[in-house]
């Protein structure tokens, strides 16, 4: 086997022994990168509904791979709870401020890291202006930067959808967003994508991020304008800086890889499905059907960082022991054979998928989202009729991280 798919060292979480001897997955790797479904399908035939694996620096987790199960882990924080200072791997020394896990799963002062009374505050102060944004035209800033990102290629007569509209697209409108000004988008994406990637980058592009983030709460708070952050500083709920500055961070990262990783999946089915694309055209279906569809095969977030078990329990018939790490098979769990015994089926008019996670920490800006690719798929289509895609269906190529899976290209060719 390949070293990059087992290890026959580390126990599991909470010394739960590893079944048939035969090593914990490594969720991270050559494997993991080129067929990550093939890790879930083969986790859930050898363990069931909760695996045992390794994230990077063989950091032991449960990854719940059952629909039921990941529900019942998102609705009940009282057993798990996001707070990883109940980390047992972290209070024992076995992960340290090094680890490339740390920007994902480490505990920092936002709405994500905490529960119960301290993430209502903070949560409230994020949904409260994600609302007063949503209201201050979000389409408008989506409709001027898809025109001019189509401007640059729509004489061309070919494009990557990826790399020339949807890698960077959501980034642009979240700078109108939050305030920032527009030349810090593509470095913000590029280091918004290595942050969720992983490696031995990671902590340099948060750091990146964080420098930016910190120089424009300090602006805004000379300066205040209608945008996000300045609606975060002036809140009721009293944020104070460090709470400013990564609630930025926490919205910037997770709204722009999960819209743009979305926006190129939507793209991608309408283009290899011609009923889909047909529909749209032809008025007989719109584009948040798609994006539901979607949603379910394959969600923005394929594995959710991370919840901490606060006491000794069982789920999915495995041991789970107070402080193990779980990350949520997002992906696999919309694909439980147990809720979906035909995956090929379509589960339009079901909204019922992981995609937003759910319980307390549901993603609060999901409208955001949707309204940004719907937006600009109507843009796209209308801009560019004949639109095709330019190769193969079976050519086109993703690479995962253990966080997520993402469209590498999507050459499209049309008439000039």
């Amino acid at each position: 086997m390949n070293d990059d798919e087992t290890s026959n060292g580390p126990d599991a979480p909470g010394g739960c022994p590893v079944a048939h001897g035969d090593g914990i997955t490594r969720l991270y790797g050559a494997e993991s990168a080129s067929d990550p479904q093939s890790i879930y399908a083969r986790l859930r035939k050898e363990y069931g509904a909760v695996a045992p694996i390794l994230l990077e620096g063989d950091v032991p987790a449960w990854l719940v791979l059952g629909y039921r199960e990941n529900r019942r882990v998102l609705d009940n924080p009282l057993q798990f709870s996001r707070d990883s200072r109940i980390w047992r791997d972290w209070n024992e020394g076995r992960v340290d401020n090094a680890s490339p896990l740390i920007p994902m799963v480490g505990w920092r002062p936002d709405c994500v890291s905490q529960d119960g009374e301290p993430h209502r505050r903070l949560r409230g102060a994020v949904t409260d202006n994600l609302r007063a944004t949503a209201g201050r035209g979000i389409r408008r800033h989506v409709t001027h930067f898809a025109n001019k990102q189509i401007d640059a290629f729509a004489g061309e007569g070919r494009a990557d959808l990826v790399g020339d509209f949807a890698e960077y697209l959501p980034m642009l409108v979240l700078t109108r967003v939050l305030g920032l000004a527009q030349g810090e988008g593509r470095t913000l994406a590029e280091s918004c994508a290595q942050v969720i990637k992983g490696g031995a980058d990671a902590l340099e592009h948060n750091d990146r991020i964080m420098g930016i983030l910190g120089e424009l709460a300090e602006r805004k708070r000379a300066e205040p304008g209608s945008d996000f952050t300045t609606g975060l500083i002036g809140h009721h709920s009293g944020l104070d800086e460090d709470e400013i500055i990564q609630h930025l961070r926490l919205v910037l990262i997770t709204a722009h890889t999960t819209t743009s990783n979305l926006l190129a999946r939507v793209l991608q089915l309408i283009l290899t499905d011609t009923s889909w694309l047909s529909g749209l055209v032809s008025g007989q279906l719109n584009v948040s059907g798609v994006v539901e569809e979607v949603m379910w095969n394959t969600p923005p977030l394929a594995v959710l960082p991370g919840r901490f078990a606060t006491a000794d329990l069982e789920l999915g018939g495995c041991p789970v022991k107070e402080g193990d790490l779980l990350v949520l098979g997002l992906a696999a769990g919309n694909l439980d054979p147990e809720i979906r015994p035909d995956a090929g089926v379509s589960v339009q008019g079901n909204q019922s998928h992981l995609a937003f996670s759910g319980g307390p920490h549901e993603c609060p800006g999901q409208n955001i989202g949707q309204a940004i690719i719907e937006t600009a798929v109507d843009i796209l289509l209308h801009r560019l009729p004949g639109l095709r895609l330019a190769v193969a269906p079976e050519e086109l190529t993703s690479t995962a991280s253990t966080w997520e899976s993402r469209l590498d290209s999507l050459p499209v060719e049309f008439p000039v």
